[in-house]
């Protein structure tokens, strides 16, 4: 037994090691709006925007997350896919309309699962917004039930427009990290419901007291969606977490002016 235990123990702190080293988060401000779609000309949102905000080594990738009739989660901007709601239509009506690399409409599950090899960029996942309560809380109780069915949840951080789908996934997902995108409540507000921080449009922290309130609370500060040279700088300068942008490979060759 004596020498049992100290094997022990170190075969736990090895464990324990070897799991804090399997997740190394990029240390960039830099997210890939819809992917990094734009400079190669993919299609937003699709996977080959996702792999390559990967490849670009970006913090994090954002996608859309809307359902279908069906009840398949897809990862889709619009609530159309080529004119075609998608609240009203099956995915395999969805399917049959490609997107412009001849990949599918890429279903949630299949995103999660191409996110998931590899363990050093965020998926910035957004639940788009439905003027029926009842099926927004539908469609966010699903995304949250399908990250945790794919153990997903290492990888994801969710952000909304609708608060009150931000606070259903803080209540079945307590240790989510949660942003919220409306730029609507206040600094104390979001930290009182549990919020990590807030993902405004850069104008909202323009002539106010964002950045030294948000510091103070212990939140994040996300700005989107930027793509000019000089409102990426100005948010660098007042120490921003997050930029959300259309063109992340900009924002990084700013970063290495640093």
């Amino acid at each position: 037994m004596k020498l049992f235990l100290p094997v022990l123990c170190c075969l736990f702190a090895f464990s324990t090691a070897s799991l804090a080293q399997t997740f190394q988060w990029h240390k960039n401000p830099v997210i890939a709006h819809r992917g990094a779609f734009k400079k190669k000309n993919l299609p937003e949102n699709s996977i080959a925007a996702l792999k390559e905000a990967i490849r670009l080594n970006c913090y994090g990738t954002e996608f859309d997350v809307h359902m279908t009739k069906d009840s398949v989660l897809v990862v889709n901007h619009d609530n159309d896919h080529q004119g075609m709601v998608i609240a009203t239509s099956t995915y395999a009506e969805l399917k049959k309309l490609p997107l412009k690399n001849s990949e599918s409409i890429p279903t949630l599950k299949s995103y999660l699962n191409e996110g998931k090899k590899q363990r050093r960029t965020k998926l910035i996942l957004e639940i788009k917004p439905d003027q029926d309560p009842e099926r927004m809380r539908q469609v966010t109780d699903a995304v949250v039930a399908m990250v945790r069915e794919l153990k997903a949840q290492q990888w994801v951080e969710y952000i909304g427009f609708n608060y009150a789908s931000m606070l259903r996934v803080l209540e079945l997902e307590p240790t989510a990290t949660v942003a919220y995108l409306n730029g609507d409540a206040t600094a104390e507000k979001l930290k009182q419901d549990g919020f990590a921080g807030a993902d405004y449009h850069f104008t909202k922290y323009k002539n106010s007291d964002w950045f030294s309130k948000a510091k103070e609370l212990g939140l994040t500060l996300n700005a989107w969606t930027v793509n000019q040279a000089e409102d990426m700088q100005w948010l660098l300068d007042n120490k921003v977490e997050f930029i959300t942008t259309n063109e992340p490979e900009l924002l990084f060759e700013i970063l290495k002016k640093k």
